[in-house]
C-alpha cells in the first residue's frame, strides 16, 4: 500500500501488510520450504540452499503478477513460475524442487500470516501508546466536573476522567481480545494438495515442523485450508478495535462543537474556504474507518463456508479484506493516540456547561433525597414538577426548592445548597476509575510488554 491510500492508514502498518512484504513473505515461505525438505531428506542439501539463497533476493513486478494471477486464478501459480526461472538461473538442478510437496494456499496463507504478525504486532504498540494516554486523562482528571449526556442532553455531574476511564476499558478488553485473534490466526499455513500433506509421506510431520521452526510460526492443530475462523475472528477483532477508537472520537468531536468547546485536539485541522475553522481531524480519522470496517468484518464472516477442502472465491481475496481491516484499525488507533496525547480540557467551560442547566443536572441528586420523606413517586414527581417551573420562570432549580412548602418539610434548608455539590453526586466513579487504571497497568504488563 503507498500513495494517497496512506491517508486511512498508519504507515508502518500498511508497510507491513504492503504488496512487496507478502511478495517477500512468499519468498521466505519457499526457502524455508526447501530447507524443511532438505532436513528431512528430500531435497538435496546444497539444492536447498540454492533456493533458500535465490528466495532472499528474489525480485518480482506485482502488476505483471497481478495480470497472470487473473488468467491462473490464484497469485501462486505465476509466483511460484518466476520464483523457478530465478533459481533456474542458478541452478537447473535445484529448480527442479521448488514448492515441493506444497499447493499454492500454504503459499499464499502462510505468507499473508507472516505479514499480519508484524501488523499486528504494530497495532499493539499503538494500542499501548492510546491506552497510556487515556490513562493521564483519566487520573488528571478523575475530580472534573462536567455534564454527561444521554440521548445528547445534558444529564447530570460526572468527572470528565471517569468518562476517559470507560473508553479505556474498551481498549482493555481489545488488547486481550486482539492479541489472543492474532496468536490463533497467525499460525503456519501447510496441508499439501489435499490438507493432508500426503506428498511428503512418513515425514509429513517433520517437513511440518521443521518449516514452522524456520518461519517461527506454531504448528496448527490441523491444516487450516478450508477453516477460515481464524482470519474471521482477527478481522473482527480489529473492526471492534476500530469502533473502540471511534467511540472516543465520536465523544471528543461532539465536545468540540463550538456550542460545547469543553475541549479541544491540539493539531485541530482548517479548512479550505473558512479561515476561523478548527475541525476535529484526528477524530475523523478515527470515525472514518470505524464507519468503514464494519463490512470488511462482515466479508469475513461471509467466508466461513468454503466447499470441502479447498473453497472457491472465498480464501483467494482475503488478504486484501484483512489488509484493509488492520490498516483501518491501525489508522483508528494512531490517530485517537495522538488526539488524546495532546487533547486540550477546558475545565471553565465545563463547570459554565453545568452552570447553564441552572440546577437541573442536579434533580436526580434531589429527588433521591427527597424520596427519604416522601417516597419514590412523589419525591420523582414533585422534583418534575419543581424542574418545570423553573424552567417556565428562568429560576434555578435551587430557588425554586427553596420557596416550594412541600421540600422545607422534607429536607433542611442548610442540607439544599450541599445538593448542588458536583463531586457529591460522583457515586462510584472514582472507585470506578481506580479499578480501570489497575487493569490497564495489569494488561499493559502482562499483555504490551515491549510492543513497537
Amino acid at each position: 500500500m503507498a500513495g494517497l491510500e496512506l491517508t486511512f492508514a498508519d504507515e508502518a502498518c500498511a508497510l507491513a501488510l504492503s504488496d512487496e512484504q507478502l511478495l517477500a513473505g512468499m519468498a521466505r515461505f519457499e526457502g524455508a520450504l526447501a530447507r524443511a525438505c532438505a532436513k528431512s531428506g528430500l531435497v538435496p542439501v546444497a539444492e536447498a540452499e540454492i533456493i533458500a539463497r535465490t528466495c532472499t533476493g528474489a525480485r518480482f513486478d506485482p502488476a505483471a503478477l497481478a495480470s497472470a494471477a487473473r488468467r491462473a486464478g490464484t497469485l501462486a501459480i505465476p509466483f511460484v513460475k518466476q520464483l523457478t526461472e530465478q533459481v533456474a538461473a542458478a541452478s537447473p538442478e535445484a529448480a527442479r524442487y521448488v514448492h515441493f510437496g506444497a499447493t499454492s494456499q500454504d503459499v499464499i496463507d502462510t505468507a499473508l500470516v507472516l505479514c499480519l504478525r508484524g501488523a499486528a504486532d504494530r497495532i499493539l504498540g499503538l494500542m499501548r501508546r492510546l491506552g497510556d494516554a487515556a490513562a493521564i486523562v483519566a487520573e488528571r482528571h478523575a475530580a472534573t466536573p462536567m455534564a454527561a449526556r444521554t440521548l445528547l442532553q445534558a444529564a447530570l455531574p460526572v468527572p470528565f476522567g471517569w468518562k476517559a476511564a470507560v473508553w479505556l476499558s474498551m481498549l482493555c478488553r481489545s488488547v486481550l481480545r486482539f492479541r489472543d485473534a492474532s496468536d490463533d490466526a497467525c499460525v503456519l499455513q501447510f496441508g499439501g494438495a489435499g490438507g493432508t500433506l500426503s506428498a511428503f509421506g512418513a515425514r509429513a510431520i517433520q517437513v511440518e515442523r521443521a518449516l514452522a521452526e524456520e518461519l517461527s510460526l506454531r504448528v496448527p492443530l490441523s491444516s487450516w485450508h478450508s477453516a477460515r475462523d481464524g482470519f474471521a475472528r482477527l478481522g473482527s477483532e480489529a473492526a471492534i478495535l476500530a469502533g473502540a477508537a471511534g467511540k472516543m472520537a465520536r465523544d471528543v468531536s461532539l465536545l468540540m462543537q463550538s456550542e460545547v468547546a469543553e475541549v479541544a485536539e491540539s493539531a485541530a485541522g482548517g479548512s479550505s474556504s473558512m479561515p476561523h475553522k478548527r475541525n476535529p481531524s484526528g477524530s475523523v480519522l478515527a470515525l472514518e474507518a470505524a464507519q468503514r470496517v464494519p463490512g470488511l468484518a462482515a466479508t469475513l464472516l461471509g467466508q466461513l463456508t468454503p466447499e470441502h477442502e479447498r473453497g472457491l472465491g472465498q480464501w483467494q481475496s482475503q488478504w486484501l479484506t484483512l489488509r484493509e481491516l488492520l490498516c483501518a484499525a491501525s489508522s483508528a488507533v494512531a490517530s485517537m493516540a495522538e488526539v488524546l496525547e495532546g487533547l486540550r480540557v477546558d475545565t471553565a467551560a465545563m463547570s459554565a456547561n453545568l452552570e447553564r442547566s441552572r440546577g437541573l443536572v442536579f434533580s436526580e441528586a434531589v429527588s433521591i433525597r427527597l424520596s427519604a420523606a416522601l417516597g419514590k413517586g412523589a419525591a420523582h414527581s414533585l422534583t418534575e414538577k419543581l424542574s418545570a417551573t423553573a424552567i417556565k420562570e428562568g429560576k434555578t432549580l435551587l430557588e425554586v426548592l427553596r420557596a416550594d412548602p412541600a421540600v422545607a418539610g422534607a429536607i433542611p434548608a442548610s442540607e439544599l445548597a450541599g445538593l448542588f455539590d458536583p463531586q457529591r453526586g460522583f457515586g462510584a466513579a472514582p472507585e470506578m476509575i481506580g479499578r480501570v487504571l489497575a487493569r490497564w497497568r495489569q494488561v499493559r504488563a502482562t499483555s504490551l510488554g515491549t510492543a513497537p
